[in-house]
């Protein structure tokens, strides 16, 4: 929780640097002023944020969360983390010398995803390997579940994001023909009514610029965690080879 804050925090600074920049809406040319009218000047990234209104703000609030989780999951969701260097060698040495208690031991007070799976395995050597494997299968299916849940933020994020949108267009779009009725129809300003339709507009834009980019990066995670875990349960294959050949050689003798 005291990454992801800074993390926010670091979003949200550099955000504010982007937002007072000049920027047309979607990079559109500005068509050229009527005579009779003042030329407008190009709508700034901010302008184009404060057109939203409140629902423009929690759509901006989506996409720092959304930046903060994507850095977040960068850092965490990684082979190295998973299956720390050197930790798998140091565990089979351990097993192949006899030496099971102290692989335990180190499982146990290890957090990565291998030591976990490698820890629920041992514990239920008494049991035979079919026990073994069965409770590695359980632990492997337990850290694959937590990884998902943690990236399924992405997923909910890029699917509510261009709900919200659709939300302020609708209502922008009421308050729109709203004022086009309290002007007296058709007598009213075109241009006005014009405007306030393309504002109301803005706000779909906006979830939509935050849901693709959401989208993207939760499938790819989503790719990288399922590569991970099979990777991460060959590997704990490969260690518990040693506590298997044993306990067939004792099956073996005991027949």
């Amino acid at each position: 929780m005291v990454r992801l804050s800074i993390l926010l925090l670091c979003c949200l600074a550099a955000m504010t640097l982007v937002y007072t920049q000049p920027v047309n809406v979607l990079g559109a040319p500005i068509p050229a002023a009527v005579p009779d009218e003042p030329a407008k000047q190009a709508m700034t990234f901010w302008e184009f944020l404060q057109a939203g209104g409140t629902i423009g703000y929690i759509i901006m609030l989506l996409s720092l969360v959304s930046v903060a989780l994507m850095i977040e999951y960068v850092l965490s969701i990684r082979r190295s983390i998973l299956m720390p260097p050197g930790f798998a060698d140091e565990v089979l040495k351990m097993l192949t010398q006899g030496q099971a208690n102290a692989a335990l031991q180190k499982c146990q007070n290890d957090p990565s995803a291998l030591a976990q799976i490698l820890y629920a395995g041992m514990t239920q050597y008494e049991f035979g390997w079919e026990s073994i494997e069965k409770s590695a299968e359980e632990a492997t299916a337990e850290q694959a579940s937590r990884l998902y849940r943690k990236v399924e933020y992405l997923n909910v994020i890029g699917n509510i994001a261009p709900m919200i949108g659709l939300l302020g267009t609708v209502v922008g779009m009421v308050m729109a023909f709203q004022q086009m009725a309290d002007s007296g129809g058709y007598g009213g300003r075109i241009a006005d009514f014009a405007e306030g339709i393309y504002l109301a507009l803005i706000t779909t834009i906006q979830g939509l610029l935050v849901a693709i980019p959401c989208l993207a990066a939760y499938s790819l995670f989503a790719n990288r965690i399922a590569t991970l875990i099979a990777e991460t349960t060959y590997v704990a294959e490969q260690v518990l080879q040693p506590i298997k050949r044993n306990l067939l050689r004792k099956r073996d003798k005991s027949v």
